[in-house]
This record gives structure tokens, C-alpha cells and sequence, in this order.
């Protein structure tokens, strides 16, 4: 058995290539967003854009995070691997992504990420494109790679 580490030790991770293949394999993450100064988290569908410089997602217009990231637009996600077993502890890997979240309008643009997202997210082809749902896209600033429980590489754009 692997021992577990005491302190942080720092990576050397490609940061944006491992957002890339965690984002293939994970269909779900984390979004925490400041709701009147308390963070407020929420599991959301996502995907990561082809450039890897934004993630995406969608929620109901009128839902809590939505309301939060219109006053607020700085975003974290954390996005894992874990499976909630003992290897779990030195083989997860998650990346956090710190970012500038902004609503996308109707146009060209948001049809083009509905059908990225849609892609990857068939079963909520319906709900992406009801009136009453907001599609969001978190520009990456920063991301935070974390495996082998403490071992730790930072990216920034």
C-alpha cells in the first residue's frame, strides 16, 4: 500500500492536457459560485471547449447559480476522478477550474456550443434548447491539477 504524503509536493502535469482527458471521461463537475458572500455549490453537466479555454453549461434561467454568477461572475469547478474507494486517495486526479463565467447569448455562437454540448449530453438535447434555459461559459483563468493525494501542478492562461 502506497503511503499516504504528509506535505504538497509540486507536480509537473501538463495542467490543460490533463483538463482535456478528465473532461473525455467525466460528464459532471462541481460549480461553486458566491451567493451574498456564502459559497454555494452545485453539480452541473458540462463540457470543455475544443481550444480548452472554456468549459460549458446550462441551467434553468431562473435557478440559484444562475442568479449568482449575473451578480458575481468568478466561478471555480472542480472536476474528478474519484471513485469513493481506498485507491481512491493516490489515484484520483482533479483539476480545479477558476474562471469568469458569462451567459451566451442567442446567435451563432450559442447554437455551435449547443451542439458541443449536445454531443456529449444527448439526453439533455431538449432541455438545452427550451427557452426557459441559460447556457453559461466559464472562461478559463486558472487551473489547479491535484493526484496522488497531494501532488500538485498549477496552470494559468
Amino acid at each position: 500500500m502506497t503511503k499516504i504524503p504528509l506535505s504538497v509536493i509540486t507536480g509537473s502535469a501538463s495542467v490543460f492536457d490533463r483538463l482535456a482527458i478528465i473532461s473525455e471521461k467525466q460528464r459532471h463537475a462541481v460549480l461553486a459560485t458566491d451567493d451574498n458572500g456564502q459559497p454555494y455549490t452545485s453539480l452541473i453537466a458540462f463540457t470543455l471547449t475544443p481550444d480548452r479555454r472554456s468549459l460549458i453549461f446550462t441551467t434553468p434561467s431562473k435557478s440559484t447559480k444562475y442568479r449568482n454568477i449575473r451578480k458575481n461572475r468568478r466561478v471555480s469547478v472542480l472536476i474528478d476522478t474519484r471513485s469513493n474507494t481506498e485507491s481512491s486517495y493516490m489515484h484520483a486526479e482533479a483539476v480545479t477550474v477558476q474562471g469568469i463565467a458569462r451567459p451566451v447569448r442567442k446567435g451563432k455562437k450559442r447554437d455551435a456550443l449547443c451542439r458541443l454540448f449536445i454531443r456529449k449530453h444527448p439526453r439533455l438535447g431538449g432541455f438545452v434548447r427550451a427557452e426557459s434555459t441559460a447556457m453559461v461559459e466559464i472562461e478559463i483563468i486558472n487551473c489547479l491539477h491535484v493526484t496522488s493525494f497531494q501532488t500538485v501542478t498549477a496552470g494559468s492562461r
